[in-house]
């Protein structure tokens, strides 16, 4: 399997999953044209996505839909909640209904030889969720957009070789940064996103012997770096209970505008 960000960060996502015979998208929040340019610097065409599979309807994460959508005819699935917000999104221009494929959350979607087991997430969205998607013994999970986690995100989350994970925010950058009260409590709150730290204490839930790689995502331009990210992951897995250090598994930084490392289990 492989994983590949085409474009992270609050201004747009869009990330590639695949086999040797099955190319998937999760997300699709930047325009069509970065999109199509993503996918080819993959030595891909757009004719090879066999699915796009949207976590929720917040512009960063759908802009890029409908014109993917007209043009290839690429098949959509999405929990009912957020399907029906996508059909309330009027920026997106029509979408034929026939695309639409309902997943729910803790029930498994096969397509070709790839599974995908959609995880609730606690998100200010209609029905968001993550994927955990594996081919073979090969486990792979994308989540972001989450306010916090459970025991319930924990047990989904185990046993993975490869992790995407949210690292929003570092909480001072956000708390004496430039925006109002009320958005810095959304980003903070029980529906918002996660923190740096925050990913770093979920991650330290989820590491074992087997993770080949943890690749940070979803990062604020406003509230964030790159830098600051990585090491506050690192410092917070090794400071935590578990026996490993922040620097005992590749982590990496997904890019905000370009297309990221090719991560191959």
């Amino acid at each position: 399997m492989r994983l590949c960000s085409i474009a992270s960060g609050s201004s747009g996502n869009c990330v590639y999953v695949g086999s040797d015979t099955t190319h998937l998208l999760m997300d699709v929040g930047i325009s069509g044209k970065r999109i199509e340019a993503g996918i080819n610097e993959l030595n891909l065409k757009m004719s090879d996505i066999d699915g796009i599979f949207i976590t929720h309807e917040h512009a960063d994460h759908i802009s890029g839909l409908g014109v993917i959508a007209r043009k290839y005819g690429v098949p959509i699935y999405a929990t009912g909640g957020t399907i029906e917000a996508i059909k309330q999104t009027s920026s997106l221009g029509k979408i034929d209904d026939n695309l639409f494929h309902y997943i729910r959350a803790d029930e498994k979607c096969i397509v070709k030889d790839v599974t995908l087991y959609p995880i609730r997430t606690s998100h200010d969205a209609a029905e968001p969720v993550a994927y955990r998607i594996s081919h073979d013994r090969q486990k792979i999970a994308v989540i972001t957009d989450l306010g916090c986690y459970n025991d319930y995100t924990v047990e989904c989350l185990r046993d993975l070789d490869v992790l995407y994970l949210e690292a929003n925010h570092d909480i001072h950058m956000l708390q004496v940064g430039p925006y109002p009260y009320y958005l810095k409590q959304r980003i903070l709150g029980e529906r918002g996103h996660l923190s740096n730290e925050a990913a770093g204490k979920l991650l330290s839930r989820l590491l074992h012997d087997h993770m080949r790689a943890i690749v940070l995502g979803h990062l604020s331009q406003e509230n964030n770096l790159p830098e600051l990210a990585y090491e506050s992951v690192r410092v917070e897995v090794t400071m935590s209970d578990t026996p490993y250090s922040g620097n005992d598994f590749p982590l990496y930084v997904a890019k905000r505008n370009e297309v990221s490392q090719m991560i191959e289990i």
